[in-house]
């Protein structure tokens, strides 16, 4: 049987202006929720984060929701160098069709 796996994410929008971090049991969905604007009046509505640049995966939701609170208080320069590590170019990594094999 498959165990449960949980994420923590990061997204932007198609400037690279905005970043937002999340925390989820489904990755996929909440990208197609975000892609598609289902959460109204949110900051990924709002600022149109859609892209999904970095990712973590956690077997327990607590560690997940503890490394979320840990990025969202790092700078701005911090995140940047987590996700250059990660994905240099910033590309996109999950979709609302699920991981992009790169």
């Amino acid at each position: 049987m498959k165990s449960k796996k949980y994420y923590i994410y990061i997204m932007t929008n198609k400037y690279r202006k905005v970043l937002y971090i999340g925390v989820t049991g489904n990755l996929e969905q909440r990208i197609w929720q975000h892609k598609n604007h289902k959460l109204k009046n949110s900051f990924t509505d709002k600022y149109n984060c859609e892209y999904c640049i970095y990712y973590e995966e956690f077997d327990y939701i607590n560690d997940a929701i503890d490394r979320e609170t840990e990025l969202k208080k790092w700078n701005r320069k911090k995140k940047e160098n987590l996700i250059d590590a990660k994905n240099p170019g910033w590309r996109e990594l999950v979709n609302e069709r699920g991981f992009i094999r790169q």
